[in-house]
């Protein structure tokens, strides 16, 4: 399966738009209207849960704040540097700053335990595992007695 940005003028709708509604920002690029950089998710559907997958490298877990309201999941980030370099007298030969934020939101389909969302953050990857309630999940086959 593969995710694509659908298309408003066609009447079909793609089985990521209707599990997860849409991203906020527009879904397929890393880049917003004003140039910001916005991190790459990867969605994963199993039989037992959604996995989801923010590339954000050089970033650290607290770097993060990960938001449920109304079944509306948001990923966002905030970060400002400074660095400064002055001579003698105190005054600057260079300073240097940045700021940089992103925020990713997600519909949540009805499937989704909201009460057992985990998220965790290794190697530059945040990951949110969001499991599937019991009902949602895939039930083994069973053969159906005829009386």
């Amino acid at each position: 399966m593969s995710l694509i940005k659908r298309n408003e003028a066609n009447w079909l709708p793609s089985v990521f738009d209707d599990m997860f509604k849409t991203d906020w920002l527009g879904g397929t690029t890393n880049v917003n209207s004003i140039g910001t950089s916005i991190p790459a998710v990867n969605i994963q559907e199993t039989d037992d849960n959604f996995m989801v997958e923010v590339a954000a490298p050089g970033k650290t877990r607290d770097d993060f704040n990960i938001e449920l309201d109304n079944d509306i999941l948001t990923i966002s980030s905030e970060e400002k540097k400074e660095m400064e370099t002055s001579d003698k007298s105190g005054r600057y030969t260079r300073k240097e700053f940045s700021y940089s934020n992103f925020k990713r939101a997600f519909s949540l389909p009805e499937t989704v335990n909201n009460e057992m969302i985990s998220a965790s953050y290794e190697n530059g990857v945040l990951l949110i595992n969001l499991p599937k309630k019991e009902e949602a999940k895939v039930q083994a086959k069973r053969m159906i007695e005829i009386s």
